[in-house]
């Protein structure tokens, strides 16, 4: 399978060969396995003070027929405070006591890590690029019916240091209409406004280069696109919200990065 590729004033300028991860048959299944697990090892683990609620002088008096008991007084038997003036025989440190611990706090020790094997999230990775490279996938997500996937820029693309060339050699390939849907911006119903989310925001492209010469800084401005190296691509960036069909665009030595990579793992795997 081969695509064209683009110079910088986006003419066509030759062809290149995808590598043979683009035919592999999209799973989704695997896909959105894949994202969970990548997800859940950003996650930050959390967990309350083990002495929270517990730090009392209360303490329970069960002894029967005794000066202090608290035994047939038609009182609840827990643990409260003695001697304390007002605060006398009050109830602490039980859960529905007043200042009292919680019955079930999140525990800072749990694993939040999911697990997936080695070679599902390998085959997830490449079936998520493959799903890049499908048409109907991508016209899914992107506003991008005329316009032929992967996205393939001769290297000079990485070399670009400027925001506004970025968007003008965007504009002069066709995707227009991919920008102006990427800059929409809405507020999102609920309570999720108060809590640091208060925006939704859209997916645009994601940039794939080899080597970092200025692009992803002049790309990271533009909304929606995020900027990769080949030796960094995730699942996650390919199929956002777990669902595959991202547009990809290519440096013509991430093509062959990648590639490569996937050959010497295919190779080391045979061993």
């Amino acid at each position: 399978m081969q695509v064209s590729v683009y110079d910088l004033n986006g003419k066509e300028r030759g062809k290149v060969s995808l590598p043979k991860a683009f035919g592999e048959k999209v799973r989704a299944d695997l896909i959105k396995r894949a994202v969970l697990a990548e997800q859940s090892w950003n996650r930050q683990s959390y967990g309350s003070d083990p002495l929270a609620g517990q730090r009392s002088s209360a303490h329970y008096h069960g002894r029967r027929q005794t000066r202090y008991s608290m035994m047939n007084r038609e009182m609840s038997r827990m643990r409260r405070i003695h001697n304390s003036g007002f605060l006398n025989l009050t109830a602490r440190i039980e859960p529905y006591a007043t200042k009292g611990r919680r019955a079930h706090p999140p525990k800072a020790e749990k694993v939040w890590d999911l697990k997936i094997n080695r070679k599902e999230w390998k085959k997830a990775l490449n079936s998520a690029v493959a799903a890049s490279a499908d048409k109907d996938l991508v016209s899914k997500r992107h506003r991008s019916r005329d316009i032929a996937v992967p996205i393939v820029f001769e290297d000079a693309f990485q070399d670009i240091k400027k925001t506004k060339e970025v968007v003008s050699l965007l504009l002069s390939i066709g995707l227009k209409d991919e920008l102006d849907r990427c800059s929409e911006k809405k507020i999102r119903s609920g309570r999720g406004k108060t809590r640091g989310r208060k925006y939704k925001k859209r997916k645009g492209p994601l940039i794939i280069i080899n080597d970092d010469k200025g692009i992803e800084k002049a790309a990271k401005g533009i909304p929606g696109i995020d900027v990769t190296k080949a030796s960094e691509l995730t699942t996650e960036l390919l199929a956002p919200g777990t669902q595959p069909g991202r547009m990809t665009i290519w440096s013509k030595t991430a093509i062959a990065e990648f590639g490569k990579k996937r050959e010497d793992n295919a190779g080391k795997e045979k061993k």
